[in-house]
C-alpha cells in the first residue's frame, strides 16, 4: 500500500475553491472543468502548453475530445494560447488562464462580496462552496439593499422558497423590480411576488413575459 511520503512526492494542485463552487454560474460544463484542473495541474509543475495526448492519458476523454474542449473554453474566452520568447529570443506557446479568473473575480465581486452604496466592503462569504439557494438570494439582496439583512428577512425568503414555493429565479426577477422601482423594502418584493401568484405567473420565463409586454 502507497505510504503518505509516496503521495507527497506525487504533488498537489491548487485551485480555487470559487471555480469549485461557481464554475456552472461561468458557464462551465463539468468536462471543462475537469479539463482546467488538468491544465492548473499542468501548469503548477511547469508545463504551461501540455500536448492533447498528455491531457487525455489522465482522463477519461479521447484526444479528440480533449482538442473540442480546449476549443470550447478558447471560444469562451477562458483560455488563451499565447505566444512567449525566451532570453535566447526561441518563440513558444502557452496556454493562459487570466480569463477565467478574471471572469470569476467579477463574479465574486458581483454576487458573492456585500458592498455598501460607496463600494466598500461589508462582507466576504466565508464558505465559497455554499450555494444554498436561501443564502445566495440573501446574498444578493444585501449586495442590493446595502446592508445585513436581519434573521427576520432571511426567514422570509426561505419562506417563499418552501412555503409559497417561489422560485429563486422568480424571487430574483422581483427583487430586480424592487430595484428598478426604488423600492428597497421586503414588504415592496413580497407584493410583486403576490401579484405575479395572482396572475398565475409561476415561471421566470412566464415572468419575463409579462414583463416585457408590460414596459
Amino acid at each position: 500500500m502507497p505510504s503518505y511520503n509516496f503521495y507527497r512526492r506525487l504533488g498537489t494542485t491548487s485551485i480555487s475553491n470559487g471555480l469549485v463552487a461557481y464554475y456552472a454560474r461561468l458557464g462551465l460544463t463539468e468536462a471543462e472543468l475537469v479539463l482546467l484542473l488538468q491544465l492548473e495541474a499542468f501548469f503548477q509543475r511547469g508545463n504551461f502548453f501540455p500536448s492533447n495526448e498528455k491531457i487525455a492519458a489522465n482522463t477519461n476523454f479521447t484526444v479528440n475530445d480533449v482538442s473540442l474542449l480546449i476549443q470550447s473554453l478558447l471560444d469562451k474566452d477562458c483560455l488563451q494560447l499565447e505566444q512567449v520568447t525566451d532570453g535566447t529570443g526561441k518563440i513558444s506557446s502557452r496556454y493562459s488562464l487570466d480569463k477565467l479568473y478574471d471572469k470569476l473575480d467579477q463574479y465574486l465581486d458581483q454576487h458573492v462580496q456585500v458592498k455598501d452604496e460607496s463600494g466598500q466592503v461589508l462582507e466576504e462569504t466565508g464558505d465559497s462552496l455554499n450555494n444554498d439557494p436561501v443564502n445566495g438570494l440573501a446574498r444578493e439582496f444585501e449586495i442590493e439593499f446595502g446592508r445585513y439583512l436581519t434573521p427576520i428577512e432571511r426567514e422570509e425568503i426561505q419562506d417563499w422558497l418552501n412555503l409559497d414555493h417561489y422560485s429563486p429565479e422568480v424571487v430574483r426577477l422581483a427583487l430586480r423590480e424592487a430595484v428598478l422601482s426604488r423600492a428597497m423594502s421586503f414588504k415592496y418584493v413580497d407584493r410583486i411576488l403576490l401579484n405575479w401568484q395572482r396572475m398565475n405567473l409561476k415561471t421566470s420565463s412566464e415572468v419575463q413575459q409579462y414583463l416585457e409586454r408590460n414596459r
